[in-house]
């Protein structure tokens, strides 16, 4: 990302190749729409490229996902306002084409849809994507610590509501 910083765009296909699919099932996990998650990855590298020199070195895979959650809060944001008469039923709803394929795996999700934004997305972010504490520290401002602390308790939350409601 240094060179892309510096001017070498070309070298951006490459970054985009390694990381476009974990952007976009992060986004898909959080989301839930294929058709919205293509474009939100699209515009994640976008962004990457209009703000390429904001780039100061350390982890790419940090800097790229707060890209890609600041992205999604400002999605988040503009459907709110362009939905204030959504209906509340329908919120939990995950589409078909990213049901689960069995049933336990199924009401996983569909617990993880009680869960709020910032708990959901630290799941995803660490049991699903694979990334650090210590990533997810850097992209949200906190300590690997604390991190892990709130990654417990989500846990704990998500054990609790998940057989209470099966």
């Amino acid at each position: 990302m240094m060179a892309v910083a510096q001017g070498e765009l070309q070298l951006m296909a490459e970054l985009f190749e390694r990381y476009h699919k974990r952007i976009y099932n992060f986004l898909l996990q959080m989301v839930g729409d294929r058709a919205v998650c293509e474009d939100l990855t699209q515009n994640v590298f976008y962004k990457a490229i209009k703000y390429k020199h904001s780039y100061r070195g350390g982890k790419f895979v940090s800097w790229i996902f707060r890209i890609a959650r600041n992205n999604l809060a400002d999605h988040f944001e503009k459907q709110k306002r362009l939905n204030q008469n959504i209906d509340v039923e329908a919120l939990g709803e995950r589409p078909e084409s990213v049901q689960a394929p069995n049933e336990e795996v199924a009401h996983l999700y569909q617990v993880m849809e009680r869960l709020d934004v910032a708990e959901k997305e630290l799941i995803i972010m660490h049991r699903l994507q694979g990334i650090s504490y210590e990533d997810i520290a850097e992209m949200t401002g906190s300590t690997a610590g604390a991190v892990k602390v709130k990654a417990h308790r989500v846990v704990k939350k998500l054990r609790k509501i998940y057989f209470e409601s099966a």
